[in-house]
C-alpha cells in the first residue's frame, strides 16, 4: 500500500477455473496492463464450505444449479505448487502477488511459506472472530473489505483485529474487542496496518446500490485510509472513486467474461483492465493541488484570451479618454480592464490608433 498514489489490485480471484497455466495469464495480463498487484484466493473447500452450503443467487446464474456451493467451489482451488508459480510469475513480472486466505491453513500458507506482507480479508470474514484474531496476530498490513456491514459492524470488527494485534494475553470478548478498539495501543496499531474497503457484494453490483458517498462516512469514523471493491460493471465507478479519494481500488478481471465460473460475468477483460489503470492514474494527476492558481500551460495563454483596455477610434495625444474612445479588446497584454473607470476622464499622454491598446498614463 502506498500513500503516493491509488494501490490497483487485478482481482484474479478464481477466475483461473482452477487451471495454472490462465492463472499465469492472469498475472500477465495484470502485469501489462499496469497494475501494482494480482490478487488470488486461497482457500482448502471443506474447511470454507459446508457441504449443505447453497449457491448464491448469481452462483446459480452462472454456473447453474446442478451442484453444490462445494461442489463448485473444490474445482477451482489451486495448491501449494501451483501458488509459488504463481509468485514466480509474479516476481518475474514486476507485480506484487497477494492472495485473500478464507481458512486458518491457508493463512498460515500465505505467511510461513510466501511471506505476504499484506493480508486481505474479504467481506465475509468481518464477522469471523476467531479468524480475524488468527490473521491480525500475523503482525501484517491489513486490507479489510466491508461488504454488507454496517458501520457498528466495521467498528466490531477492528476492534477484534486490534485485540488479536495486541496480543494482551486477555481472553476474548465482545468486551475486549471494544476495550482494544478503545484504546490508545490499539488504535496506533489500526492506523499503521489497516485500509478499509467500501463495497457492495453483488455480482454485478447495482450502480444505484454502491454509495460511494459512504467511503467518506468511513474514513471519518475510524480516521483509517479507505479504498473500493468494485463490483460493477465496466471501469467508472473505480474511476470515480479515486476522484472522491480511494486509495486502494480492487477490481476482478477475467481473460474473458464468455468464460464458465461464478464472476467472470462481473469482471473486466484486459484491455478494460489496462484502460481502468490508465482512467485511474489521469485522475490522479487531474487531482492535483487545492491551490486555485494559473496552471503552467495555460499562463500563455492569458495574454490571447484575456482582454486589454483600446482605443475605439483614434484619439489624439490630450484628448480626453471617455466612454465611447475606450473599450476592452483582446489581446491581453495592456492595461487590463480592472482600470477602465480610472483612466475614462484621464488625458491621452500620445496619439492612438484605433484598435491600439492603451498602454500608460498622465
Amino acid at each position: 500500500m502506498t500513500n503516493q498514489s491509488t494501490f490497483i489490485i487485478a482481482e484474479a480471484g478464481v477466475n483461473h477455473n482452477g487451471s495454472l497455466d490462465m492463472a499465469l495469464q492472469l498475472v500477465d495480463k495484470a502485469a501489462e496492463a499496469g497494475a501494482d498487484a494480482v490478487k488470488f484466493q486461497t482457500f482448502k473447500s471443506e474447511a470454507v464450505i459446508s457441504r449443505y452450503a447453497v449457491k448464491a443467487e448469481y452462483q446459480k446464474q452462472t454456473t447453474g444449479n446442478d451442484d453444490t456451493q462445494l461442489e463448485m467451489v473444490k474445482r477451482l482451488e489451486l495448491d501449494e505448487l501451483a501458488h509459488q508459480k504463481i509468485r514466480d510469475r509474479c516476481v518475474e513480472k514486476g507485480i506484487q502477488f497477494l492472495s485473500t486466505p478464507f481458512d486458518l491453513e491457508s493463512l498460515r500458507l500465505l505467511v510461513d511459506k510466501f511471506d505476504l506482507p499484506i493480508i486481505k480479508i474479504p467481506s465475509g470474514e468481518i464477522t469471523n472472530a476467531p479468524f480475524l484474531i488468527e490473521i491480525a496476530a500475523t503482525g501484517r498490513k491489513l486490507i479489510l473489505s466491508t461488504g454488507m456491514s454496517s458501520l457498528g459492524e466495521i467498528e466490531t470488527a477492528l476492534g477484534i483485529l486490534a485485540f488479536g494485534a495486541l496480543k494482551s494475553g486477555i481472553g476474548p470478548s465482545i468486551e475486549a474487542f471494544r476495550a482494544a478498539f478503545e484504546s490508545e495501543e490499539g488504535q496506533a496499531l489500526l492506523s499503521e496496518r489497516v485500509s478499509l474497503l467500501h463495497c457492495t457484494t453483488e455480482y454485478p453490483a447495482p450502480v444505484d446500490q454502491v454509495n460511494l458517498n459512504a467511503m467518506n462516512t468511513m474514513r471519518q469514523a475510524f480516521k483509517l485510509p479507505v479504498g473500493y471493491s468494485d463490483h460493477t460493471k465496466g471501469i467508472s465507478i473505480s474511476v470515480a472513486a479515486v476522484a472522491l479519494g480511494a486509495t486502494i481500488i480492487e477490481k476482478h478481471f477475467t481473460l474473458d467474461r464468455s468464460l464458465p465460473g461464478p464472476d467472470h460475468l462481473a469482471s473486466l477483460e484486459p484491455e478494460e483492465l489496462l484502460d481502468m489503470v490508465e482512467g485511474i492514474r489521469a485522475v490522479e494527476l487531474a487531482i492535483g493541488s487545492s491551490l486555485k492558481i494559473a496552471a503552467p500551460a495555460e499562463r500563455a495563454n492569458k495574454t490571447v484570451a484575456r482582454k486589454s483596455l483600446v482605443a475605439l477610434e483614434a484619439i489624439a495625444k490630450g484628448q480626453l479618454f471617455n466612454n465611447n474612445n475606450l473599450g476592452c479588446k483582446r489581446p491581453g497584454g495592456g492595461l487590463s480592464p480592472l482600470y477602465y473607470w480610472d483612466v475614462i476622464g484621464k488625458v491621452a499622454d500620445r496619439d492612438y490608433s484605433e484598435d491600439e491598446l492603451i498602454d500608460s498614463l498622465k
